[in-house]
């Protein structure tokens, strides 16, 4: 039906815009990590490669249609730690996964544009560098646009392999110190990141065990979480700390050796809904007529009674046009609203992206 007149949107006044934040909670047990779909380290739901250069959790075995990738796991260490050397297995696709994690998230610096390492801290003044850690990329089904600061929860079993969680061996890790309004938040390459603590009571000046990289979904933690305990499989290498097995076991051997020690992971979610609202107005002079071929019958308006009677429409769609008058988009009611020459209409219109 074609349209008989318009009303103007006034910018300044008539169009808004606003930004919420949508939160979900993740939980991720230790049981789908380590243990659920047969038996470790041969589940169903973990996925390895031929490159060996990482591993995939899914929730269901990865070959069933319905499973989803939970996050991906590996490890890494800097050409500037000591344990880089040809003799290392695995040493140069370790070495690169821990410079690509780094150009991506934290990028270069220096004279020399070198790439820089890892910190406990946000200072990224290449203080007190993290040269060998562990990586955790989260999919993006569940971190959607980014992690909620503050909600990062981690559970950890640092005693021996064979009972990792036994005695005072689990620890809890999180970033404790990072709040939603970026208190405890700095800013590279990678988005905001945070600093990953094992007190519920840590301060963003206090140097901790990992980072958290919000938008990119990305957990790194320092192997020296490990340093102390058997860390490797105790029927292969039972006297492997886990520098041992950056050095001489392959990458999957470490990350399955780290898995097995993963009682639970929890975080929110955030999904940014972006709108701009519309107030379109409908004077008292206006829209009162409906160009519906049915609005007539007879040359006459079918709702009024008598000839004096004031016209009556109901408003059920309203049309946002370019200046061209180009229809662009429509908004539906949910339910008609009565418009007449007694009463003037606002409706807000909310366009989301």
């Amino acid at each position: 039906m074609p349209v008989r007149n318009f009303e103007p949107i006034n910018p300044s006044t008539d169009v808004t815009t606003t930004k919420t934040l949508l939160h979900e909670v993740i939980p991720i047990t230790g049981t789908i990590v380590s243990g659920t779909y047969g038996n470790f380290p041969n589940e169903n739901n973990i996925k390895d490669y031929t490159h060996g250069m990482f591993q995939s959790v899914y929730d269901y075995p990865y070959l069933s249609s319905s499973s989803n990738h939970i996050f991906d796991m590996t490890i890494g260490y800097s050409p500037k730690s000591d344990l880089s050397a040809s003799a290392a297995v695995q040493n140069a696709k370790k070495i690169n996964i821990y410079n690509e994690f780094a150009q991506v998230l934290l990028g270069f610096t220096g004279s020399h544009n070198d790439i820089r390492t890892f910190e406990p801290d946000l200072k990224l003044d290449q203080s007190g560098s993290m040269k060998e850690v562990f990586f955790i990329s989260l999919s993006r089904l569940l971190v959607k646009d980014e992690i909620k600061k503050g909600s990062f929860r981690i559970t950890i079993g640092n005693d021996e392999w064979a009972a990792p969680f036994a005695g005072t061996g689990s620890v809890d890790l999180g970033d404790y110190a990072s709040k939603v309004d970026g208190t405890g938040v700095s800013n590279a390459d990678g988005g905001d990141f945070g600093i990953i603590h094992t007190s519920s009571t840590a301060t963003a000046a206090d140097p901790g065990v990992g980072a958290i990289f919000y938008q990119a979904g990305v957990i790194v933690l320092t192997a020296s979480l490990f340093t102390n305990n058997e860390f490797n499989m105790a029927h292969a290498h039972p006297t492997w700390h886990v520098r041992d097995s950056f050095y001489s076991a392959s990458i999957s051997g470490s990350v399955n050796s780290f898995r097995h020690r993963i009682k639970n992971i929890q975080f929110n979610n955030t999904t940014e809904i972006n709108s701009t609202i519309y107030f379109c107005r409908a004077p008292a002079n206006k829209f009162n007529y409906s160009s519906n071929p049915t609005y007539t019958t007879g040359s006459k308006i079918r709702i009024k009674s008598l000839a004096q009677d004031n016209p009556v429409a109901y408003v059920t769609t309203v049309g946002l046009y370019s200046p061209g008058n180009v229809l662009l988009a429509t908004a539906k009611l949910s339910e008609p609203l009565k418009k007449s020459v007694d009463n003037e209409l606002t409706i807000r219109v909310r366009l989301d992206y």
